[in-house]
């Protein structure tokens, strides 16, 4: 993903930008430019770092060879006063419907690390944006991998009290976003890891990406 700089380019282009329950309104030329930041900029900078490291790694987006096969996201909420629905509109914001993984795994067996940029594509070759941890999540799922590792900026997921919750089944979770604690940006997060959970992945794991070393420490120790 690159939400903050997807903001920083629409910022230098005075274009505005919001956001509902964590997604990003995409209009057409809002699309283009997270096209351009996320397949250009970050997912080839990820690439190379990996080389430089003496991984071997190619950078590639849900556009190649229909990687991310997407629909347009119908989103819709309730009025909590008037409990009536309202239809969202989030412009091209791709809902996933199918992960072909045979490109992954072509990379994979070749031992190759695949960098995937977050851009999924419908029947007609439109571009959407997708919310990366949901790809994530489906790639995860489709590949049945033993564990979907998620990188965020704040400790994990808080309490009301501001404390950090170690562990979650899936009815926590849902008890948490019933009550509030979980909000914004963690939903859809936390909606990715329950999902993947459900469809065969071995754990979910959501990790702060600011401490050094975050995803050696998950892999390779007991805590």
């Amino acid at each position: 993903g690159g939400g903050p700089q997807i903001a920083e380019m629409l910022k230098r282009l005075n274009i505005e930008t919001s956001f509902v329950e964590g997604l990003r309104v995409t209009d057409e030329e809002t699309v283009e430019i997270a096209e351009m930041v996320l397949c250009g900029k970050i997912n080839k900078s990820i690439a190379q770092s990996i080389k430089l490291a003496g991984g071997r790694a190619i950078g590639i987006s849900g556009k190649d060879d229909s990687l991310i096969e997407v629909e347009k996201l119908q989103k819709s909420i309730v009025d909590p006063k008037t409990g009536s629905t309202k239809q969202l509109d989030l412009g091209f914001v791709g809902d996933i419907k199918k992960i072909n993984t045979n490109i992954l795994k072509d990379l994979i067996n070749a031992g190759i690390i695949p960098v995937i940029a977050p851009i999924g594509v419908d029947s007609i070759g439109q571009s959407y944006n997708c919310n990366a941890d949901t790809a994530a999540g489906a790639i995860a799922s489709s590949l049945r991998a033993s564990r979907l590792l998620l990188l965020t900026d704040v400790k994990g997921v808080l309490n009301k009290d501001g404390k950090l919750i170690e562990e979650l089944t899936v009815e926590n979770v849902a008890d948490l976003m019933s009550d509030g604690t979980i909000s914004g940006g963690m939903i859809p997060k936390l909606n990715t890891a329950v999902s993947a959970v459900k469809d065969g992945v071995g754990a979910s794991i959501i990790l702060d990406g600011r401490v050094r070393n975050a995803l050696l420490l998950e892999l390779y120790t007991s805590e």
